[in-house]
């Protein structure tokens, strides 16, 4: 079979698993966030933390929770780092450096899970479940909760209540997560993902040398790796490691894990406002962006520029070899239009073209589908731009479901829009600046600047994959790209959590004849229009430095 026709069947196959996911999965998950009985498990749980499970929380306690979560799992996760040399399973490494356990601990609880260390020759068992794979489940929650209040938002009238972020985050873990997670790690161990407590076992090559080989619990921490949007890889190679991503199947398999969840929110988001097809419109705009993008990078990773690489029928270095350029491709077309960052090749081997569609798609915000909650809800917030820049442009009222856009929430939106911009690109700039950080290039010209921006714009979007080719664990970069994911996660739950209040407060409006509608062609050709020309051009100047440069040279 043709690495083409292989690489259509694998394509459609997707797509169609998607579609066949998108109504049953996120119907399912309006029902968890919805209902109002409690299962035995999680009264239990309630009960040992103090919680009221049928209390609903304000917009600023919602927001002190998921803070005040978030804070003490980057303490406890940094701290589990610094002592693992005292931990079982630790297979005799040392703990990190505090400013790489710093990052580490950032990384994985902001969902971004960027790894400036090798996994399997860094961290102990322990450390990798209790610590990496525990926070892929709640980062992924926290996405998925924060999305259910600015919901709520729409749903509600006249309350300042917006739901309950303890409850949120348990229904998420137990009835979701946790299940979903289960099943596929067992379809994975069957297909040659390996799930053991073993150390490292050496053996002879059939050269006659002698290399260790690591064991580990893989099986049970990729599938979440990909399930949360999350990406932080058990080895260094990641999803290109055969312990990780065995065959074909499973890499297909990971790609629609890290997918499903997002594609199949919109329809969560439809079911809860009452209107399934606002959710239509929504999923739509991020099949087309996802297609789009798949596309783009397909064709440039096939035809590539230069008389060899013409020669060769495509440019494969760097590639996952037993996959192909087409499985590549996708993958990556995926992993940085979501959070994950999951990665089965190297991206800083993408042509200059292939790694420009990358960066733009996490520059995009990664809304397509984006990470487990997080890319609906920046979605959400680009529908809002999009309803008010048309009331402007044809004098129509400002209103999206019912609530009226005045300019609180314009503001909430705005601030939204201009946070990671402002995160990627001053981080870029500082470093470019710093004479000692560009000495850690290896790499000069168009590329070096594009491995940086590349590396703030991963950080600044949680995303976490990367270029190679600067040295990024110095305790400059370990700190910098550490404060961009910081800031990159939570200033903008910051401002979709103050929206859903003030929307939720708001007495529903009827719709008139000056109302847009939202679920129709002409409101999706507009938000794609608004993504692409708000969102995608404050980028040009920086892109234009980099691949685009790169590209013409």
């Amino acid at each position: 079979m043709s690495s083409t026709l292989a690489g259509w069947l694998q394509a459609l196959a997707l797509v169609g698993a998607l579609a066949l996911c998108y109504r049953p999965l996120g119907d399912y998950i309006a029902h968890l966030l919805t209902s109002a009985k409690h299962l035995r498990v999680e009264r239990g749980l309630y009960k040992v933390i103090g919680v009221d499970g049928d209390a609903d929380q304000r917009w600023t306690a919602y927001l002190r929770s998921v803070l005040a979560f978030s804070g003490i799992s980057v303490l406890f996760l940094y701290g589990l780092i610094r002592v693992q040399n005292h931990l079982m399973l630790s297979l005799g490494f040392p703990p990190m450096a505090p400013h790489q356990a710093w990052n580490t601990a950032i990384s994985f609880v902001t969902n971004t899970n960027w790894q400036s260390y090798s996994g399997e020759a860094a961290l102990g068992h322990v450390v990798q479940m209790a610590g990496l794979a525990v926070q892929n489940f709640v980062s992924a929650a926290v996405g998925i909760a924060v999305v259910a209040t600015l919901i709520r938002g729409f749903t509600r009238s006249k309350t300042d209540r917006v739901g309950n972020f303890w409850v949120d985050l348990t229904r998420i873990c137990l009835r979701l997560l946790l299940p979903i997670s289960i099943v596929f790690a067992l379809v994975l161990v069957a297909n040659g993902v390996i799930q053991n407590f073993h150390g490292f076992h050496d053996l002879t090559t059939l050269g006659g040398d002698t290399q260790s080989i690591p064991g580990g619990p893989v099986a049970s921490q990729e599938v979440i790796k990909e399930l949360g949007t999350n990406g932080g890889g058990f080895f260094n190679a990641n999803s290109a490691h055969p312990f990780e991503n065995p065959n074909g199947f499973t890499n297909w398999l990971e790609i629609f894990l890290l997918l499903v969840i997002s594609f199949s929110l919109p329809r969560t988001f439809g079911k809860m406002v009452g209107d399934n097809r606002q959710g239509y419109a929504i999923v739509s705009v991020m099949g087309l962006f996802w297609v789009g993008s798949a596309a783009l990078l397909t064709f440039f990773e096939t035809h590539p520029a230069g008389t060899a690489l013409k020669a060769a029928g495509a440019a494969m270095e760097g590639k996952e070899q037993r996959f192909g350029e087409w499985a590549t491709a996708l993958f990556a077309s995926s992993t940085t239009l979501t959070s994950t960052g999951a990665v089965d090749g190297m991206h800083d081997s993408l042509t200059p073209g292939g790694g420009g569609v990358a960066l733009v798609d996490m520059m995009l915000g990664e809304i397509a589908p984006g990470g487990t909650g997080s890319g609906l809800y920046g979605m959400l917030i680009l529908a809002i731009v999009t309803v008010f820049i048309a009331g402007l442009m044809v004098g129509r009222t400002p209103e999206y479901l019912g609530k009226k856009l005045g300019g609180r929430e314009m503001k909430f939106a705005s601030l939204y829009i201009l946070t990671t911009p402002a995160i990627v690109l001053i981080g870029t700039g500082v470093a470019m600046a710093l004479p000692g950080e560009r000495a850690g290039m290896l790499n000069s010209g168009a590329h070096g600047f594009s491995e940086v921006l590349y590396a703030f714009t991963s950080a600044g979007n949680n995303n976490g994959s990367a270029f190679a080719g600067i040295t990024v664990n110095t305790p400059w970069y370990d700190t910098a790209l550490g404060l961009a994911m910081v800031f990159g996660r939570f200033l903008p739950i910051i401002f979709v959590l103050a929206l859903a209040g003030s929307l939720a407060k708001q007495q529903p409006v009827p719709a008139s004849a000056g109302t847009l509608p939202t679920h129709k062609p002409l409101f999706i050709g507009l938000l794609s229009g608004v993504v692409l020309i708000v969102v995608g051009l404050t980028y040009f100047p920086a892109l234009a430095l980099g691949p685009i440069a790169e590209g013409l040279h």
